[in-house]
């Protein structure tokens, strides 16, 4: 039996080449298989079509038709964020130019806990990560695996900052990784602030701070996940200063506002937080995983220190070997900052701004048709690329289940979100290639 090739030196472009071209076939008979957003059938009729495809995990002898007929499968079994009515999650469908960096990291396989295994990759983050944090009118930024790691490590550093006894402040609105961060941590559970219009309430948030014993850690969002809403960022700085409490910014949806001239505004109040979470594989157009946390004070980082002589030895730093470890929570990392550097430099900020305009055009021009529908009710208008509806007079249990009927029949895949006491249904709008047609398809879709 020879040796299998490898995906980089010498031989890997002449290995890799018909391997690519065997993938994107599968891909595409796969897509066509399936037929629409979402395989139809529902998980067991999925995981039948799967298994049968699939047959034995670990045979005897090897097959080599394996990667055809796995991808494939997947393909036909996967909800694909490309399609315009795969609408459901903040999950959007990667940039070309993105993936296809992705496939170097892939081959080249550098891993950023250490400068000899990465030495250009170290490098090319350290550039991409400041670059960002300024956008963000910061200092240095992290990168993680996204929202939820960004913000465990905002509450962590905020711990090593303020003392174990740090006290959690967020919204009601707030995402569930940060009540999960303080689990984690061993910190207080968090102590939630009403958010009655689905946003922080800053006289709620002072009352709070008055009479909880700090230290503080206030935790605002910037692009809420059930309906996209921004909190009134810099009356809630405001109000963190006022008490000398440390402000945590949940940007990972909101964040990608800052590249548009249009829409950045409704980030004012960002530079003033401690850190921020970002999320490239939202409103980036980025594969998972492309998560950041921004920190204005770079000091606050040597909490993340370590030292392992392997790695990072104390002659080698000396030396002016760049010391990874305190770059993350991780050890073994793949260097996720190519794709994002590849679509930064390719796009420019003024092409990112364009397609998240777009995809706020489309949520508006979505909203529109729903106001318009004599069958529907618009929950508000959006304020990112989400939007709320639900057919008129409908039951919450009417509502789950036209959208687990979607979902069964492949026909849909739209998100689910409780506000004001009632069930919604979610798009989340993230394909700039959407046209008004699709967007009619989709409401037709569901108003049938």
């Amino acid at each position: 039996m020879s040796t299998p090739p490898l995906a980089s030196g010498p031989e890997a472009t002449d290995a890799l080449r018909p391997l690519l071209a065997t993938v994107l076939d599968a891909l595409d008979a796969g897509r066509t298989a399936r037929g629409g957003p979402l395989p139809a059938g529902g998980p067991g009729a999925v995981a039948a079509r799967l298994g049968a495809a699939v047959g034995d995990v670990l045979p005897e002898h090897g097959d080599p038709q394996a990667l055809p007929t796995l991808v494939r499968a997947l393909a036909e079994g996967s909800a694909d964020p490309a399609h315009p009515r795969c609408a459901a999650h903040l999950h959007c469908p990667p940039l070309a130019v993105a993936t296809a960096a992705d496939l170097a990291v892939s081959a080249l396989n550098p891993s950023l806990d250490s400068w000899d295994q990465a030495p250009a990759a170290s490098a090319l983050e350290a550039l991409v990560t400041r670059a960002l944090a300024r956008l963000a009118g910061l200092t240095d930024a992290l990168v993680t695996t996204g929202g939820t790691e960004s913000n465990q490590l905002a509450l962590l550093l905020a711990r090593e900052t303020l003392g174990p006894g740090v006290r959690l402040l967020c919204g009601a609105n707030a995402h569930h990784s940060l009540a999960r961060a303080t689990w984690l941590l061993g910190l207080p559970g968090p102590v939630v602030v009403p958010a009655p219009a689905g946003t922080l309430d800053p006289a709620a948030l002072d009352a709070a701070l008055t009479t909880v014993p700090g230290p503080h850690l206030v935790a605002a969002t910037a692009g809420t996940t059930d309906a996209g809403l921004i909190d009134p960022l810099p009356d809630i700085a405001a109000v963190c200063a006022a008490h000398g409490a440390r402000l945590h910014i949940d940007a990972a949806y909101g964040g990608g506002l800052l590249f548009s001239d249009r829409h950045r505004p409704r980030l004012a109040g960002l530079d003033a937080a401690h850190t921020v979470t970002l999320d490239l594989h939202k409103l980036g157009w980025q594969p998972v995983a492309a998560g950041l946390l921004a920190v204005r004070d770079p000091a606050d980082l040597t909490a993340l220190n370590q030292h392992a002589d392997y790695l990072n030895a104390d002659d080698d730093t000396e030396a002016g070997l760049p010391d990874l470890l305190g770059r993350s929570l991780r050890t073994t990392r793949r260097p996720d900052v190519l794709k994002i550097a590849v679509t930064l430099r390719t796009l420019g900020r003024r092409g990112l701004g364009a397609l998240v305009d777009q995809v706020c055009d489309h949520a508006h021009a979505f909203a529109a048709l729903v106001r318009d529908h004599p069958g529907l009710e618009l929950h508000a208008p959006p304020t990112i690329s989400t939007v709320l509806f639900r057919p008129t007079g409908a039951t919450d249990t009417a509502v789950a289940e036209i959208r687990r009927r979607l979902l069964t029949d492949g026909h849909a895949v739209l998100g689910r979100a409780r506000l004001d006491g009632r069930l919604w249904l979610k798009t989340t709008l993230l394909n700039p290639h959407t046209r008004p047609h699709d967007l009619a398809a989709l409401l037709t879709t569901v108003a049938s």
